[in-house]
C-alpha cells in the first residue's frame, strides 16, 4: 500500500542484470532492481552514480551490453526513444529540451503526436475524422493545463517563463503522452523552496490523480524520503542499496556512500 492510499500493483518495469560501458568506462555494472504500478521509485546515488544512464536505457537512449529490460511482461533488449514511448514510458529531462518559442499550449500538443492516428494532410485540412481528433486531443492537453496550474501562461512562449514554471510545461507534456511509467530526471534541479514544494505537490497528485508510476532521480534527500515509496540506491554504477526509504537511510553502505558524504 501505498503512503498516499494508493494500492500498489504488481511488477511493471524490471530492469535486469543492466551493464552498460562506454569504451574502458563502465557505467552500470550488473544492475538489477523492479518498479511495481502506481508506486513512487526514487534513483540516488552521488554524481556520476550512473543514475541518468539508467534511465537513457530504460527509455532506449542507451543500449546495454548486457541485461535486458522487462516492461508489461516483454522483454526489451533494443529499443529506441520512439518505441518505447509508444509502449508507455514518458520522460522529462534534466536539462529541459522544450521549445522555448512556442506557447504552452504548442508544446504541450507535441506530447499528443504519438496519439494521433489521422494522416498529416488531413491534420493540415483540419477535416473529418482529423477535426474530431484535434477536440479531443485539445481536450485533454486543457485537462493537463488545468490539473497543473498553468492556465495563465497557456498561450506564453515558454522562453518567457520562470525555470520552475518550464519545468511544470517540461511534465505537462510528458504527461500529455499518457505514459504508464513516467521518468523524472532531476524534476527539482535548479528551483527555490517554494517551486521544489510545488513540484512535489504535483508529482504526488499525478501519482494520485492519473495512476502514474513514476521513477525519479533526485538529489535532495528530504524530497526522496518525504515522497518515495523505495528508493534504489547506486554508487559507481553499481547497486548498493534497495528498500523503504527507512530502510535505505539506516544502511551503513548508503552512509558511507552518498549520505555521509552529503551531510
Amino acid at each position: 500500500m501505498s503512503q498516499r492510499g494508493n494500492p500498489i500493483g504488481e511488477v511493471i518495469l524490471s530492469v535486469e542484470g543492466v551493464s552498460l560501458a562506454f569504451g574502458g568506462v563502465r557505467a552500470l555494472t550488473d544492475v538489477s532492481f523492479e518498479v511495481r504500478e502506481h508506486e513512487v521509485r526514487a534513483i540516488i546515488g552521488p554524481n556520476g552514480a550512473g543514475k541518468s544512464s539508467m534511465l537513457n536505457v530504460i527509455n532506449g537512449v542507451y543500449h546495454p551490453q548486457q541485461g535486458t529490460i522487462r516492461f508489461l511482461g516483454q522483454t526489451y533488449h533494443d529499443m529506441d526513444p520512439h518505441e518505447t514511448a509508444l509502449a508507455g514510458i514518458a520522460r522529462t529531462f534534466q536539462n529541459l529540451a522544450l521549445f522555448k518559442g512556442m506557447s504552452v499550449l504548442e508544446n504541450i500538443l507535441t506530447g499528443r503526436n504519438l496519439r494521433m492516428r489521422a494522416n498529416l494532410l488531413l491534420q493540415a485540412l483540419r477535416a473529418g475524422p482529423a477535426l474530431r481528433e484535434e477536440i479531443e486531443h485539445r481536450e485533454r492537453v486543457e485537462h493537463i493545463i488545468d490539473f497543473l496550474e498553468i492556465q495563465p501562461w497557456r498561450k506564453t512562449p515558454v522562453g518567457r517563463l520562470p525555470y520552475g514554471l518550464q519545468k511544470r510545461v517540461d511534465l505537462a507534456r510528458a504527461l500529455a503522452m499518457e505514459p504508464r511509467v513516467l521518468l523524472l530526471d532531476e524534476p527539482m534541479a535548479g528551483m527555490n523552496l517554494e517551486e521544489k514544494q510545488d513540484m512535489c505537490r504535483f508529482i504526488l497528485d499525478v501519482n494520485d490523480h492519473f495512476g502514474t508510476t513514476i521513477v525519479l532521480i533526485e538529489h535532495d534527500m528530504g524530497v526522496v524520503m518525504d515522497i518515495s515509496d523505495r528508493v534504489v540506491v547506486l554508487d559507481y554504477g553499481k547497486k548498493i542499496g534497495d528498500g523503504t526509504p527507512h530502510e535505505v537511510r539506516a544502511s551503513q553502505a548508503v552512509i558511507d556512500a552518498y549520505l555521509g558524504v552529503s551531510h
